[in-house]
């Protein structure tokens, strides 16, 4: 009995050390003693503390982007951008319908797949995250200020927009390449003449460095191969893109066969200096197509969207040094540039080895001329003479590589899940961890920039398994963080993600945290429909279309009964939150309303439009629990019949 008291005591010594050691904040790892191993005191953040790095993960299939915290693996935010979103309104409130319009009308769900952050001078900044949609072709602008989509833009000629979003080292650029190889322009052609006739489009979208308004300024028409992953030079090679291809045979059916026959496909590498050069002199063909450009307006809160018509084309095999070939074992996924600028990596899915291509060497090839033979026009550089060097027997199935900034690149292996750490260079592999489980991509904060933060990184995995409690057939997706900083990898945590993730990028919270808006001064609000005062909020009738403009604040709304509303009317809420203080934000929900709701941050506008169903009085409330009276905060609207004399009129102030 004595025993298994002081066994009590000694657990209970042992619990009570930890509590206090992961309690005492910055201090605790001093303190820890021999505790300081302990994986789950390096990623606990305390409260009332901050995470060291935000990590921006894409969503997959959701059509979303997560903000994850690091080390804590904590979720932030699930920012909608090429879906609707019921919880911040997104695509419900008539403000931000027009983000998901295209040229094949409103599309409300898509699959997004690349964000990447804004840089200068090979640095992170701070400033705007691009992500891509895969199904539908688009790549869209986030605001790091507001956390918040400022624009979308439709790429056309394009089919899988999968090889994008990705940024040029002064944010010159965000670069979209196609999947699916299609008929350009779009017609009626069968399907096994796809050889020769399918064409593949790179995409290069300007940014207004003082705006980061987009503009989709020249494509580069290439051939049917499928376009996978790219990444801009930087440094010597900034100037350049480079893309990874695969099925250069060509296929049009049964692909895992088929397009997994050629013992080498390419990295394209693509200078886009030089294209300027060419859509200066006008060598360019000026193509007739369709496709939304949807841009949110942070000064009206509302979105508007333009249909364009035509789009600037050049074609490389016309215009010399403009497109080289890199040939590549093989089916490769991953296209990386490390923070130098030098080493091109290439990972193929089917290869044995990592192939890694010189930069210089490159120039040394094109200058000597050193190619070996062409595709559609295309030089075919010799694989020799532009090879760097080969990682001999790092795993099965590499996908993606990221750098740590000290010479080190950690490259992900789907088959064998695991991540392998090896030296640039020597071509060494130095270390490997598992991944649990079937690893896809991997992000190091800032890792294809110049100048990583090389502590942590993050595998995202395909498959769950026996991480988590189960739930029905389909599990949570799983990413995985892994300590970088020591010679040896080592797994801290597990944290569960939305979606499924395919990449993510990542940046110190000292970078984006300083510019992050607080809130919307009413001042600077333009919306055409805001009400800045109490005093000004009322109801106008123009024949069946009934305007409320109304306004919110802890804890009512005014006007907060409204009567003379008749069957058959289209009444327009526009709601004004009228706080000026941070993290106040108020919802409205309407009976009966197919918004679902409002989310409206302080200084903000938004607008929801409601058709009574049948007559009688009818309730509405805030849905953002905002002060002790937040159940206060409700109105009526009382709907009369078709043609009734009741008189519109509403309260102010309790009138």
């Amino acid at each position: 009995m004595n025993m298994y008291k002081n066994t009590l005591i000694i657990i209970a010594i042992g619990i009570s050390m930890a509590i206090t050691s992961c309690n005492n904040g910055g201090s605790k790892k001093s303190n820890a003693g021999a505790l300081s191993g302990n994986v789950a005191e390096r990623v606990y953040v305390a409260p009332g503390e901050h995470d060291e790095y935000y990590g921006f993960i894409s969503g997959g299939f959701s059509g979303q982007l997560a903000v994850h915290g690091l080390p804590s693996g904590r979720l932030f935010k699930v920012i909608p951008v090429f879906s609707v979103d019921a919880e911040k309104g997104y695509g419900f409130n008539e403000e931000t319908k027009p983000m998901l319009e295209t040229s094949f009308g409103s599309i409300p769900w898509d699959d997004s797949h690349h964000p990447d952050l804004s840089q200068t001078n090979g640095e992170i900044d701070g400033r705007w995250c691009f992500l891509n949609a895969n199904n539908t072709p688009r790549i869209a602008r986030i605001s790091l200020s507001t956390f918040e989509t400022e624009e979308i833009i439709e790429i056309p000629n394009s089919a899988g927009n999968h090889s994008s979003a990705f940024v040029t080292e002064n944010t010159e650029y965000v670069v979209a390449g196609t999947r699916f190889a299609v008929p350009v322009p779009q017609r009626d052609m069968p399907i096994e003449e796809y050889k020769g006739n399918f064409k593949g489009a790179v995409s290069f979208i300007k940014i207004d460095q003082e705006t980061g308004n987009m503009n989709l300024e020249f494509q580069v028409l290439m051939p049917g191969f499928n376009y996978d992953l790219g990444h801009p030079g930087r440094g010597n090679s900034h100037g350049w893109f480079f893309f990874t291809t695969y099925n250069t045979e060509e296929a049009n059916t049964l692909l895992e066969v088929n397009a997994s026959q050629n013992d080498k496909d390419f990295i394209a590498a693509i200078n886009w200096k030089k294209a300027l050069e060419y859509v200066e002199q006008g060598k360019f063909q000026e193509m007739k197509t369709k496709y939304a450009h949807n841009v949110y307006d942070e000064s009206t809160h509302a979105a508007s969207s333009e249909m364009i018509k035509t789009v600037k084309v050049l074609d490389p095999s016309q215009l010399p040094g403009l497109v080289y070939f890199l040939p590549t074992p093989k089916s490769p996924h991953g296209c990386d540039v490390d923070p130098t600028g030098e080493y091109i990596v290439g990972a193929g899915k089917l290869a044995a080895a990592l192939t890694v291509h010189s930069f210089t060497k490159m120039l040394e090839a094109i200058d000597g001329q050193k190619f070996d033979g062409e595709a559609y026009g295309i030089p075919i550089l010799k694989y020799e003479d532009v090879v760097a060097g080969v990682v001999q027997n790092p795993g099965l199935g590499p996908l993606h590589t990221e750098f740590d900034g000290r010479g080190n690149a950690y490259t992900t292996f789907f088959i064998s899940s695991e991540v392998v750490k090896w030296k640039l260079g020597t071509w060494e592999v130095v270390d490997r961890k598992p991944t649990y489980y079937s690893v896809g991509h991997l992000m190091i904060p800032g890792g294809n920039s110049r100048k990583p933060w090389g502590k942590y990184l993050v595998a995202m995995n395909k498959i769950t398994k026996d991480r988590y409690l189960p739930t029905g057939p389909e599990m949570c997706q799983s990413a995985q963080l892994y300590d970088i900083s020591g010679e040896k990898m080592e797994l801290l945590l597990d944290f569960p993600t939305i979606g499924e993730p395919h990449y993510a990028a990542g940046a110190a919270a000292d970078v984006i945290a300083p510019k992050s808006k607080k809130f919307y001064k009413l001042e600077e609000n333009k919306h055409p429909y805001a009400t800045k005062s109490e005093k000004d909020a009322k109801v106008v009738r123009d024949g069946n279309t009934v305007h409320v403009y109304m306004t919110m604040i802890r804890s009512h709304f005014a006007p907060d009964n409204i009567e003379g509303i008749k069957m058959g009317d289209r009444v327009y809420f526009h709601v004004t939150n009228l706080e000026q203080d941070f993290d106040v934000p108020h919802g409205i929900s309407m009976i009966g309303a197919n918004t679902s709701e409002l989310l409206i941050m302080p200084g903000q506008t938004e607008t929801f439009a409601w058709e009574p169903k049948g007559e009688g009085v009818w309730p509405f409330y805030c849905t953002d629990f905002c002060s002790a009276l937040h159940q206060e905060m409700q109105g009526y609207v009382r709907v009369s019949a078709k043609g009734s004399d009741v008189p519109l009129k509403w309260t102010l102030d309790g009138e």
